[in-house]
């Protein structure tokens, strides 16, 4: 086989070009990406977050709008949740958040819905309504427990 300096440099070619996708797939997926300068921080306040994780999804309207930034324990016992959110909203300080999953077994996310108040979150401001995240397991046995207080009023009868 006769060396090709064209097909070396095709094949190099090649293999920088899959080089290069994997690494950006490899970013997308980890979550990881340059932002820009700064944006809306905000925080929630929740009494249970289920299994909401950091980089979580914010949406509005189903439109991604941020992501989690961290969710750390406040002193009252209470998870802490920060939202990083794209500077260019602009969202009324009657605004509410409420811990939602994407189908029946999904990942779960912060769904924010604007309110209707003429003044606008600050960076750093607490959003004051909030919704925990719905379990699962509670709303099982909640249903065990008033099947089973049904079954014992038939036997009464």
């Amino acid at each position: 086989m006769r060396p090709s300096p064209l097909r070396d440099l095709v094949v190099g070619l090649f293999v920088l070009v899959g080089l290069g996708a994997v690494a950006y797939l490899s970013i997308e997926v980890g979550g990881l990406g340059y932002r820009g300068p700064g944006g809306l921080v905000l925080y929630a306040d929740f009494d249970q977050i289920g299994g909401l994780k950091t980089r979580a999804p914010v949406m509005i309207a189903g439109v991604k709008v941020g992501q989690v930034g961290g969710i750390t324990l406040d002193d009252s016992m209470r998870a802490h949740v920060k939202l990083e959110i794209d500077r260019k909203l602009k969202l009324p300080t009657d605004t509410s958040a409420a811990i939602q999953t994407a189908g029946l077994l999904g990942d779960q996310f912060i769904a924010l819905e604007p309110g209707a108040d003429e003044k606008f979150l600050t960076s750093g401001t607490t959003i004051a309504f909030t919704t925990n995240a719905l379990s699962i397991e509670s709303l099982i046995s909640k249903f065990v427990a008033s099947s089973d207080s049904g079954e014992g009023e038939k036997k009464k009868k």
